[in-house]
């Protein structure tokens, strides 16, 4: 089924069943009034919620209303938590290869994950405000999340799977002009990772079919900067780590509330034995400005590719081997905030 929260003025909105093809929607408060009021008690719910999404699908529905993406929050506008992996290492790599530092082998085994803010998420169709872009460095990051179930500490790999309620896509934002000086510190990212969006709708993993397999989402993501095809790579290629595993990792030290979201990082292909060609070239492109710029510091020993300006916009959007939009459209452009 597929699930999306709309605004109406409470900081969590309203929970709406969506069809299929995002068309049309209901909203179900006497199940569920809220996407957390359905993850908390997802094994009573669920079928319930597929039973009212089936019907919506074969029109049966008279209440049904017009989905509109723009009117949506995150699934979740807040989050119990956000626990953010990195795991196609080929973007680890290629961080590390651009400032010449040797990737410790460990990276290939151990995943990297950090925990972002996650009580102020914001809308796919809400700007994304920053205080300035000079200096900071402006960048999306196309990833893909999933949220979790009641999670028990120390959860296999084997058994993660089984938690996985909901999959959707994420724009985590990152202010790359800051993350030097946070990580200089020892003590990770803060003010270099802002509010995150997230699609407007998030889908039982059922939905995908086949393109969920072993744990990824085997289809291209695709974003545009300004109106300009970035990049496609696929999710499920050269992702070192599935979601199985990153859930054991996050769990391994305490249990994961139902609402828990885990990221991906950003997708990241490596084409043949070298690194992703720009979509220009006959490449997949990239999933963040970051990427291109250390492609082009390792090529030709500088970077070229600006970040985020006021007034750029980014999409992205994944969609099913038939071209259906699976997730909706996160379409954000880059404000100025003015300060309280």
């Amino acid at each position: 089924m597929k699930l999306a929260t709309r605004k109406n003025g409470t900081r969590d909105g309203e929970l709406v069943i969506v069809s299929r093809d995002l068309k049309t929607c209901v909203p179900v408060p006497g199940i569920a009034k809220t996407l957390q009021a359905a993850l908390d008690d997802w094994d009573a719910l669920a079928l319930r919620l597929e039973s009212a999404y089936q019907e919506l699908n074969q029109g049966n529905v008279g209440t049904a209303e017009a989905f509109d993406e723009a009117a949506c929050h995150s699934p979740l506008p807040r989050s119990y938590q956000w626990a953010d992996g990195s795991a196609y290492v080929n973007h680890v790599e290629l961080v590390r290869k651009a400032r010449g530092a040797e990737m410790p082998e460990t990276f290939w085994t151990d995943p990297l994950m950090y925990q972002g803010g996650s009580d102020s998420f914001i809308g796919p169709r809400d700007p994304i405000l920053v205080a300035q872009t000079k200096g900071w460095g402006v960048d999306f990051e196309a990833e893909i999340a999933v949220i979790t179930g009641d999670t028990p500490m120390g959860v296999s790999a084997d058994n993660a799977l089984g938690h996985v309620r909901l999959v959707m896509l994420v724009n985590d934002v990152s202010l790359r002009g800051l993350i030097p000086g946070e990580l200089a510190k020892g003590f990770g990212f803060f003010q270099s990772k802002p509010s995150s969006a997230f699609s407007p709708v998030a889908v039982t993993p059922d939905e995908l079919g086949d393109t969920w397999r072993a744990g990824k989402l085997h289809l291209p993501l695709r974003s545009w900067l300004n109106g300009q095809k970035f990049g496609e790579p696929n999710a499920g290629v050269d992702m070192t780590f599935n979601f199985p595993k990153l859930i054991a990792h996050a769990a391994k030290t305490r249990p994961l509330a139902a609402g828990c979201i885990v990221g991906s990082g950003t997708v990241s292909n490596k084409l043949g034995d070298g690194p992703g060609k720009p979509i220009a070239e006959g490449g997949v492109g990239y999933s963040c400005i970051a990427e291109i710029r250390m492609i082009e510091t390792i090529q030709d020993g500088e970077a070229k590719t600006g970040f985020m300006e006021f007034g750029d916009t980014i999409k992205i959007e994944m969609h099913s081997e038939q071209g259906e939009n699976i997730f909706g459209t996160i379409e954000q452009e880059v404000r100025q905030y003015g300060g309280a």
